[in-house]
């Protein structure tokens, strides 16, 4: 039972200060509410130089993002597009919006990402039968890029273009370039529990411009240029209004420091749980440098003397949100029909893993109570001495 007396600690929660209300109150006096607006652009450009790609569109949230890529890239029908098991629901689900169908890979066992190694191995063997994926949407995880260099090397290879689903690591870099900046096109979101937030929102990001304006094209009903509504082809309602973009630039120019405060609150987390025998923590790609997003860890039950489960339910008690880790696609139901490569590693992760909270708010007094919590989980062995 949860200790109403405690202030509840959330797992990832928004960080809002005296320049959003700002913002969002200036453009609300500028009557431009929605749809659109100069705070849109801004925050596309704004968006675009902290990605460092030529073009952005700010959109209604990194589901639609992912949906509107796959529609760049003629994905439909009858196609196959391989993502990794390890990710938020958005990612299979956009896939399906098409018509197509995801075939799930393997995480790396370090890293949690795609495994570079599988992937390469699966592609060689799709080309010699003449079925090669249609793309592949590549994860980023709770913060951190995924592998880079080997996946795009081995998809290049064999012209299978790239989707980044970035939606989670918005900061962090890989060989000194930013997330969202591998691939064709690059899924960014703005969800309320991201490291900034425009309560709901995302953005895709590339270098190729007619791509990006064709995707603000296709979210704004495609609508023609004329003075009435003329349509030629079906569109969506995803653009993202000049209230929430207001936000999300405010959000954007304290990104830094949000990083700044997730990484501390990881390096004490480590600290103090990473000498104890059985709790182990993501290991980066090399030369990637992660916001720590969420902080998550892996519990050897056997060694550790109590699972993630137990831990979960421990903290929830003591009113702190912990969350498991990201259940792999190929184990949801509504996905049980489709194939896997490989999925044990993935598999492992989630029964093991548990994500334990992370916000840039989250004070010293906060991160102590976490882990005084999880210490206190009765079962749980201590440390030597």
């Amino acid at each position: 039972m949860t200790d109403p007396s405690l202030p509840r600690i959330y797992l990832s929660p928004p960080d809002m200060s005296d320049a959003e209300r700002a913002a969002l109150l200036a453009a609300f006096d500028s009557n431009w509410i929605a749809p659109l607006g100069p705070a849109v652009d801004a925050f596309e450009a704004d968006l675009a130089r902290r990605v460092g790609v030529t073009d952005a569109a700010a959109l209604a949230s990194g589901t639609a993002a992912l949906h509107l890529a796959l529609v760049l890239l003629d994905v439909g029908a009858g196609d196959e597009v391989w993502t990794s098991t390890l990710t938020f629901a958005a990612t299979a689900n956009a896939i399906r919006y098409v018509g197509a169908t995801p075939v799930f890979l393997d995480s790396a066992p370090g890293s949690w990402s795609l495994d570079p190694e599988l992937l390469a191995e699966a592609l060689r063997e799709a080309a010699s039968k003449g079925a090669l994926p249609k793309a592949l949407v590549g994860v980023d995880l709770y913060g951190q890029c995924a592998d880079w260099r080997p996946i795009l090397e081995a998809c290049e290879q064999y012209g299978v273009p790239v989707i980044e689903d970035a939606a989670e690591a918005l900061g962090a870099t890989y060989h000194g370039k930013p997330a969202g900046s591998f691939g064709l096109l690059g899924v960014l979101s703005f969800n309320g529990n991201k490291i900034i937030t425009t309560s709901g929102g995302g953005a895709l990001v590339g270098e190729d411009e007619a791509l990006i304006a064709r995707a603000r094209h296709l979210a704004s009903q495609a609508r023609q240029p004329t003075p009435h509504y003329e349509h030629e082809e079906v569109g969506y309602n995803y653009r993202l209004s000049n209230l929430l973009a207001a936000l999300g630039r405010a959000q954007l120019s304290r990104l830094d420091g949000f990083i700044e405060r997730r990484r501390e609150t990881n390096a004490r987390y480590r600290a103090v749980l990473e000498p104890i025998d059985g709790v182990a923590f993501i290991d980066p790609p090399p030369d990637s440098v992660s916001t720590c997003w969420l902080t998550c860890v892996v519990l050897d039950e056997d060694r550790l003397g109590a699972g993630p489960g137990q831990i979960r339910k421990h903290l929830s008690a003591q009113n702190i949100e912990a969350r498991p880790v990201w259940k792999p696609m190929h184990l949801q139901p509504v996905y049980r029909d489709c194939r896997v490569l490989g999925g044990a590693v993935a598999e492992g992760l989630f029964h093991r893993g548990l994500c334990l909270p992370s916000g840039s708010s989250l004070s010293a007094e906060g991160q102590q109570r976490v882990l005084d919590a999880f210490l206190g989980t009765p079962g749980l062995k201590r440390l030597p001495g």
